[in-house]
């Protein structure tokens, strides 16, 4: 850092804000520090009385903080990521589409161990909408080594993308009710309106809705009709307890689909069950997800959209983050539920 006349100043980093006075009507910032000097502003820093101002001379291997930010960004953004403009150092990184964000974590982590980075980002494995801004990553100091932003390109390359948004397939869902009571009509069905909302509010569509009753060989018979009518995926609600008229789990295994997981540390959804008939993912989706906001629905099916596979032990890291605080009003995705 030194002092130079302004006249001496172009292409240096301005080390300090320069403030702008107009008697009566004024009194702001003119130029914010590390703005890089040009030539149109010779002649306002002289207006302003700026004789002499404080700069930093960029040496050889030198990076400002904007284009360092610049830099990490481009190397780490992946599909579904827009840039923002700098400002005051920092980069912004939008969802570009709506989808599920996927951030790779162990990168993230080397990035930020190397000296003077900084990258944060939103929880991963959650849906975002278009324009949400989904992470942000800047320098500590004005003037930071190349070598270090070389570091974090080469981490980047090698984990690529660090960062992304995958858009959500838009399927054909078939619908499974089990239970005598609501296929007898003594009570009116409520799981159906609420899954139309929410895979509609995915993109997806609900092809139709089959009522059946306790019956393994009628569920397996429905299930296995939405299977070869095009539908990518079957929701069987109803039944999914351990009670012994509870027979939804016995008909997923019974349509031969092979079972990921019958139980998820989750709650609200426990008795969750995940299984697939080929490619085709059958969830049985207990009666929580008819009633909270948030459940096991919300943190698999997004993943499943999206067009992940779902392992087992994806469902076994639920624990870490899978209990619902069961807040007085719900503000999910705005809280820990599900982000491990």
């Amino acid at each position: 850092m030194k002092s130079v006349p302004v006249q001496d100043s172009l292409g240096m980093l301005l080390c300090h804000d320069v403030t702008r006075i107009i008697p009566g009507e004024f009194k702001g910032r003119a130029f914010k520090k590390g703005h890089v000097i040009q030539a149109e502003d010779i002649s306002d820093l002289l207006k302003l009385g700026k004789e002499h101002i404080f700069v930093m001379d960029l040496g050889p291997g030198d990076i400002h903080e904007d284009d360092a930010a610049i830099r990490i960004s481009r190397a780490a953004a992946g599909p579904g990521i827009d840039l923002s403009e700098t400002s005051e150092g920092r980069v912004n990184l939008l969802a570009g589409t709506d989808g599920l964000l996927k951030v790779n974590t162990d990168a993230l982590f080397s990035i930020n161990a190397i000296e003077e980075i900084v990258f944060a980002t939103l929880h991963t494995h959650q849906a975002v909408e278009s324009g949400c801004p989904v992470a942000g990553t800047r320098v500590v100091p004005l003037v930071i080594r190349e070598e270090k932003i070389k570091a974090v390109e080469s981490i980047c390359s090698r984990n690529y993308p660090v960062i992304e948004v995958r858009p959500f397939r838009s399927l054909q869902v078939g619908i499974v009710t089990t239970g005598s009571e609501i296929f007898h009509g003594r009570i009116t069905d409520k799981f159906g309106p609420v899954l139309r909302e929410k895979f509609t509010g995915l993109g997806s569509t609900v092809m139709d809705q089959v009522l059946v009753s306790d019956d393994v060989t009628m569920t397996v018979n429905a299930i296995k009709s939405f299977a070869g009518s095009g539908a990518g995926l079957v929701a069987v609600t109803g039944g999914m307890s351990v009670d012994p008229d509870d027979q939804t789990p016995a008909a997923i295994r019974a349509t031969g689909a092979q079972v990921v997981s019958y139980g998820a540390p989750a709650f609200p959804g426990a008795m969750f069950m995940l299984a697939y008939l080929g490619d085709i993912p059958i969830i049985g989706l207990p009666g929580c997800v008819m009633y909270y906001k948030a459940s096991i629905f919300d943190l698999i099916v997004p993943r499943i959209l999206a067009g992940e596979t779902i392992k087992r032990e994806d469902i076994i890291a639920l624990g870490h983050g899978g209990f619902c605080e069961s807040c007085p009003t719900c503000h999910y995705p705005q809280c820990g539920f599900g982000k491990g």
